[in-house]
């Protein structure tokens, strides 16, 4: 199997190491080959023409590859139609090379259909070199063969969930008490990676005064990338949580059984995202009998299951989880719901980066721009000693106590470390602009 893995952080590795566990309880003997450092048996650089060749010496010797195949695998970014042209070509050598291959297919890039006569060739001649080809629902099974002028009937829709298992036992009673919450009260959750297109700040913006009326919303997730617009964002989100009454933010990365403890304490799940081909939080959702609501986009509607509510708009989506808490409906502003089209949805993350001074710019070399985004990333700290495991929290905080000599002087080292370059790059006049709100990290063990 062909795939990002375990322990890195990403919703693909977790998908594909669901699948090799069922694959390897049915009696198949599986490796898996990841682009980066992880827990997998082989490791390789998969971006480019040089891995796409790499990755063709590799798979020969295997009776049948899977590949979970994404775009962000093979094409750097930014890349120019001749060098993708170059890729797909490459790519097509990989899986004719392989005895029998199955692309996996979670996203595909538009532009090797839009891009140029060569281009366009070269991607068609790579989905038509795989034996097999699979996505995860029906739109996106008819948005592939449109795309690339291929038979549908090539094209196999797999059930997302299938290799989906429960990772906890809990009631809810037992998850809240758990994660610290409070036993009664409607909780909504919104959980994954802080990123412009999961859309959390609508759910925020919905949920209005839902907080005075007996509801809360949890927002669980990091920031997976460091990117300047992405930054702005999970600072706007911030200070929208801090105004909105009922709504919490807990900026962390869970474990996978943590994951599926908070499905198990919310009463609700909340995606509203902008831009999604498919979502493992669906499938997750489905295993605890979760009500759902999530925006229509990408394939979520053949996804999720019958009684889920669909929305179209901020209004749907107001409306939507006043209705799921058993409330009266209050009017709602109707608000903007740009469709699912990626330029879109880059252009407003972009537009709203620039409004409030971000590094977008800066990242190219603005100092003061520059400066402006490292303001925005939270100081590094030490995680919190909690577990879903009975004890191992405990444990956790005995080993957190003995090795806090060790870690803290790093931790702080880190943090006066991005101060500096944070006042080099805004200058003498701007030095200590943040400097009252900013901490250094942990001063004694636990950052009590």
């Amino acid at each position: 199997m062909v795939s990002p893995y375990p322990p890195t952080r990403d919703g693909l590795a977790n998908y594909a190491v669901q699948e090799v566990k069922r694959l390897r309880a049915e009696g198949h003997d599986v490796e898996v080959l990841s682009p980066g450092p992880s827990a997998a048996h082989h490791h390789l650089e998969l971006r480019g023409v040089r891995g796409a060749l790499a990755l063709a010496k590799r798979v020969r010797g295997y009776d049948r590859v899977i590949v979970q195949f994404h775009p962000a695998m093979f094409f750097p970014e930014p890349s120019t139609s001749p060098e993708r042209a170059a890729i797909y070509g490459a790519l097509a050598v990989a899986w004719r090379a392989a005895p029998d291959i199955e692309l996996r297919v979670h996203e595909f890039p538009h532009e090797g259909a839009a891009g140029s006569r060569v281009e366009a060739t070269a991607a068609r001649a790579m989905w038509q070199s795989a034996d097999h080809i699979s996505v995860h629902t029906e739109v996106e099974r008819q948005l592939l063969a449109s795309a690339y002028g291929l038979p549908a009937a090539r094209i196999a829709v797999v059930d997302p969930g299938a290799s989906f298992e429960r990772r906890t036992e809990l009631t809810q009673e037992e998850a809240r008490a758990r994660l610290g919450l409070e036993p009664d009260g409607f909780v909504f959750l919104s959980i994954g990676f802080l990123q412009p297109h999961k859309g959390f700040d609508r759910a925020v913006r919905a949920f209005g005064d839902l907080g005075e009326r007996g509801c809360r919303l949890e927002i669980v997730g990091s920031l997976r990338v460091d990117a300047p617009e992405y930054v702005v964002y999970l600072e706007d989100l911030r200070e929208l949580v801090d105004e909105t009454n009922g709504v919490t933010l807990h900026e962390e990365y869970v474990s996978d059984a943590e994951f599926d403890v908070w499905i198990v304490a919310a009463d609700a799940l909340v995606l509203p995202y902008r831009l999604i081909w498919s979502s493992s939080v669906c499938e997750r959702a489905s295993l605890y009998q979760r009500p759902l609501i999530a925006s229509r986009v990408g394939g979520l509607e053949d996804q999720t299951p019958a009684d889920a509510i669909m929305v179209d708009s901020d209004r749907d989506l107001a409306e939507a989880m006043q209705r799921v808490a058993g409330l009266e409906p209050a009017p709602v502003p109707a608000g903007p719901w740009p469709g699912a089209d990626r330029d879109a949805v880059m252009r407003e993350i972009r537009s709203r980066a620039g409004a409030h001074q971000s590094a977008f710019a800066g990242a190219r070399g603005a100092g003061p721009a520059g400066a402006a985004t490292l303001r925005r990333m939270p100081p590094l700290r030490i995680p919190g000693p909690r577990s879903v495991r009975p004890g191992v929290s405990t444990v956790k905080w005995i080993v957190r106590l003995l090795t806090a000599w060790e870690l803290d002087p790093v931790v702080n080292h880190v943090n006066r470390l991005q101060q500096t370059v944070t006042d080099a790059l805004a200058g003498p006049g701007a030095a200590a602009t943040d400097r009252a709100d900013r901490s250094d990290g942990p001063r004694t063990p636990l950052g009590l």
